[in-house]
């Protein structure tokens, strides 16, 4: 055998050495760490709260750590082990009860390998930059006018481990607390289920594997307590995105962020198990699903166009209960014109401004006898001034007894065939519902428009909607 033979076989040996060893199996492993901690002097080390401070003193402008000795210490909360983060780690100031977040963009995948869930880090400021991304605190390198990745080749001088890796408590909320100051936090959320429609019948919807999912797939998930509803967002890149989601109810474990867009909270996993969902029984409303009339009778059973109504005074008379649940914001007449016109006198009803932390304002119809005759139909107009993400809800019941003090704890149901103003539709045009049948229902039901939102901290929930030309009629 000659010497070019011999290195020829030599270097086809290596190969497949090499080769074995690359794709030998995907299960990555954190490298062993000593239980030393980095060399800092405590004098240097500032909270991620700090970091948070000079964002907001920046007042919209980059904050550049240009010369910083100081380095910024946190706890990691989110994983791209299932691939549902790329390229960023989530940190938060403690291990339980935490205040504060940031996230931190990384030229690396994955980062799990070296910085696992709880495992506390020192971030070397110097170079780096801070700002709001996408809608959330955000620390990485100033490029241009926006904050880019640390480069692969500085992340070990940059992000220093420490020995410790604690155990995350996560911070229990309400989906009714969303706001900026709780953003990248690792959070819970008791008694979730996803909406109906997209987990029952015959096609349950999966995390992200379905044809209209572009990047990330987007589910609606509503609260058990209070009917609020949040957007779970999970990435077209996760290992679990053709997973069917669970049609029972639970609780959630994972990081409030935001879209793309920074415009919408979100809510991500780092795997599915952050979903406890172990609840069998639902807790779907009633539902009035009559269809849709192709006639509208000619007796009328209760009528409102609201022109009799005072100008920025309260909805009044007719019948109605005009009820503030929470916050100071109620139902109330207007007048408009121009590129968002009321239809001659309105009504309306808006967190924005107001500074309350929830606003729940309920305008409720006098009884209505479906018994009384047939060929019931309920008709309305709805618009909004830029609904940012507010709510407002067509309901009914049979067990309210009329008073206020019993409003919220009756039972509420959907009219599922109603069609209401969306946050997407043109904030100058009116929505019609359409003729919706009641007659398939009996006995006696009170109809009520309800609005949910607030004004706390964000504009992310204090829109306003408009309501008009009401109709309840029959045979």
């Amino acid at each position: 055998m000659n010497l070019v033979t011999t290195k020829k076989i030599l270097s086809i040996l290596v190969l497949v050495v090499l080769v074995a060893a690359c794709v030998q199996d995907d299960d990555f492993k954190t490298p062993p760490l000593t239980n030393v901690e980095p060399a800092i002097d405590n004098n240097l080390i500032m909270d991620v709260g700090a970091v948070l401070g000079q964002i907001a003193q920046a007042n919209g402008e980059a904050v550049i750590f240009e010369d910083s000795e100081n380095f910024m210490k946190g706890y990691v909360v989110s994983s791209d082990r299932s691939g549902n983060f790329f390229e960023e780690l989530i940190v938060q100031d403690k291990p339980e009860n935490p205040t504060a977040g940031i996230r931190i963009l990384v030229d690396v995948n994955p980062l799990f390998t070296s910085y696992e869930f709880g495992r506390k880090v020192f971030i070397r400021l110097q170079g780096l930059s801070a700002g709001v991304e996408n809608g959330v605190a955000t620390l990485g390198v100033l490029v241009g006018n926006e904050i880019d990745q640390i480069p692969s080749f500085s992340q070990e001088e940059v992000i220093k481990r420490s020995a410790e890796v604690a155990t995350i408590v996560p911070l229990e909320i309400n989906i009714e607390d969303f706001s900026d100051a709780i953003s990248n936090l690792y959070v819970t959320i008791n008694n979730v289920q996803f909406n109906r429609n997209d987990v029952l019948g015959d096609n349950p919807l999966t995390f992200a594997s379905e044809a209209s999912d572009n990047f990330d797939g987007e589910r609606k998930l509503e609260s058990c307590n209070t009917r609020a509803t949040a957007i779970l967002s999970t990435s077209t890149f996760a290992d679990f995105k053709g997973l069917q989601l669970p049609a029972v109810q639970g609780s959630f474990e994972g990081i409030l962020t935001k879209n793309f867009f920074g415009d919408t909270f979100n809510l991500v996993l780092n795997d599915p198990t952050g979903l406890v969902f172990e609840n069998d029984t639902r807790c779907d409303p009633q539902e009035i699903s009559c269809g849709l009339a192709s006639m509208i009778g000619s007796t009328n059973l209760f009528s409102d166009n609201f022109e009799t109504q005072s100008i920025n005074s309260p909805i009044s008379g007719n019948g109605w209960t005009n009820f503030i649940e929470e916050g100071t914001e109620t139902w109330e007449a207007f007048t408009s014109t121009g590129n968002n016109p009321s239809i001659g006198i309105s009504a309306r009803v808006a967190a924005f401004g107001s500074g309350d932390a929830n606003t729940i304002a309920w305008l409720i119809s006098p009884a209505i006898n479906l018994d009384a005759q047939d060929g019931e139909t309920l008709r309305f107009q709805t618009s909004n001034s830029f609904a940012d993400n507010s709510e407002l809800d067509v309901l009914f019941s049979k067990d309210w007894d009329g008073t206020e003090a019993t409003i919220a704890t009756a039972t509420w149901g959907i009219f599922t065939d109603a069609t209401i103003v969306q946050d997407a539709d043109f904030f100058g045009n009116w929505i019609e519902s359409g003729n919706i049948d009641l007659s398939c229902e009996t006995g006696s039901i009170y109809i009520a428009f309800r609005y949910r939102g607030n004004d706390a901290d964000t504009d992310d929930f204090n829109g306003t909607y408009e309501l008009d030309e009401i109709s309840i009629d029959a045979n």
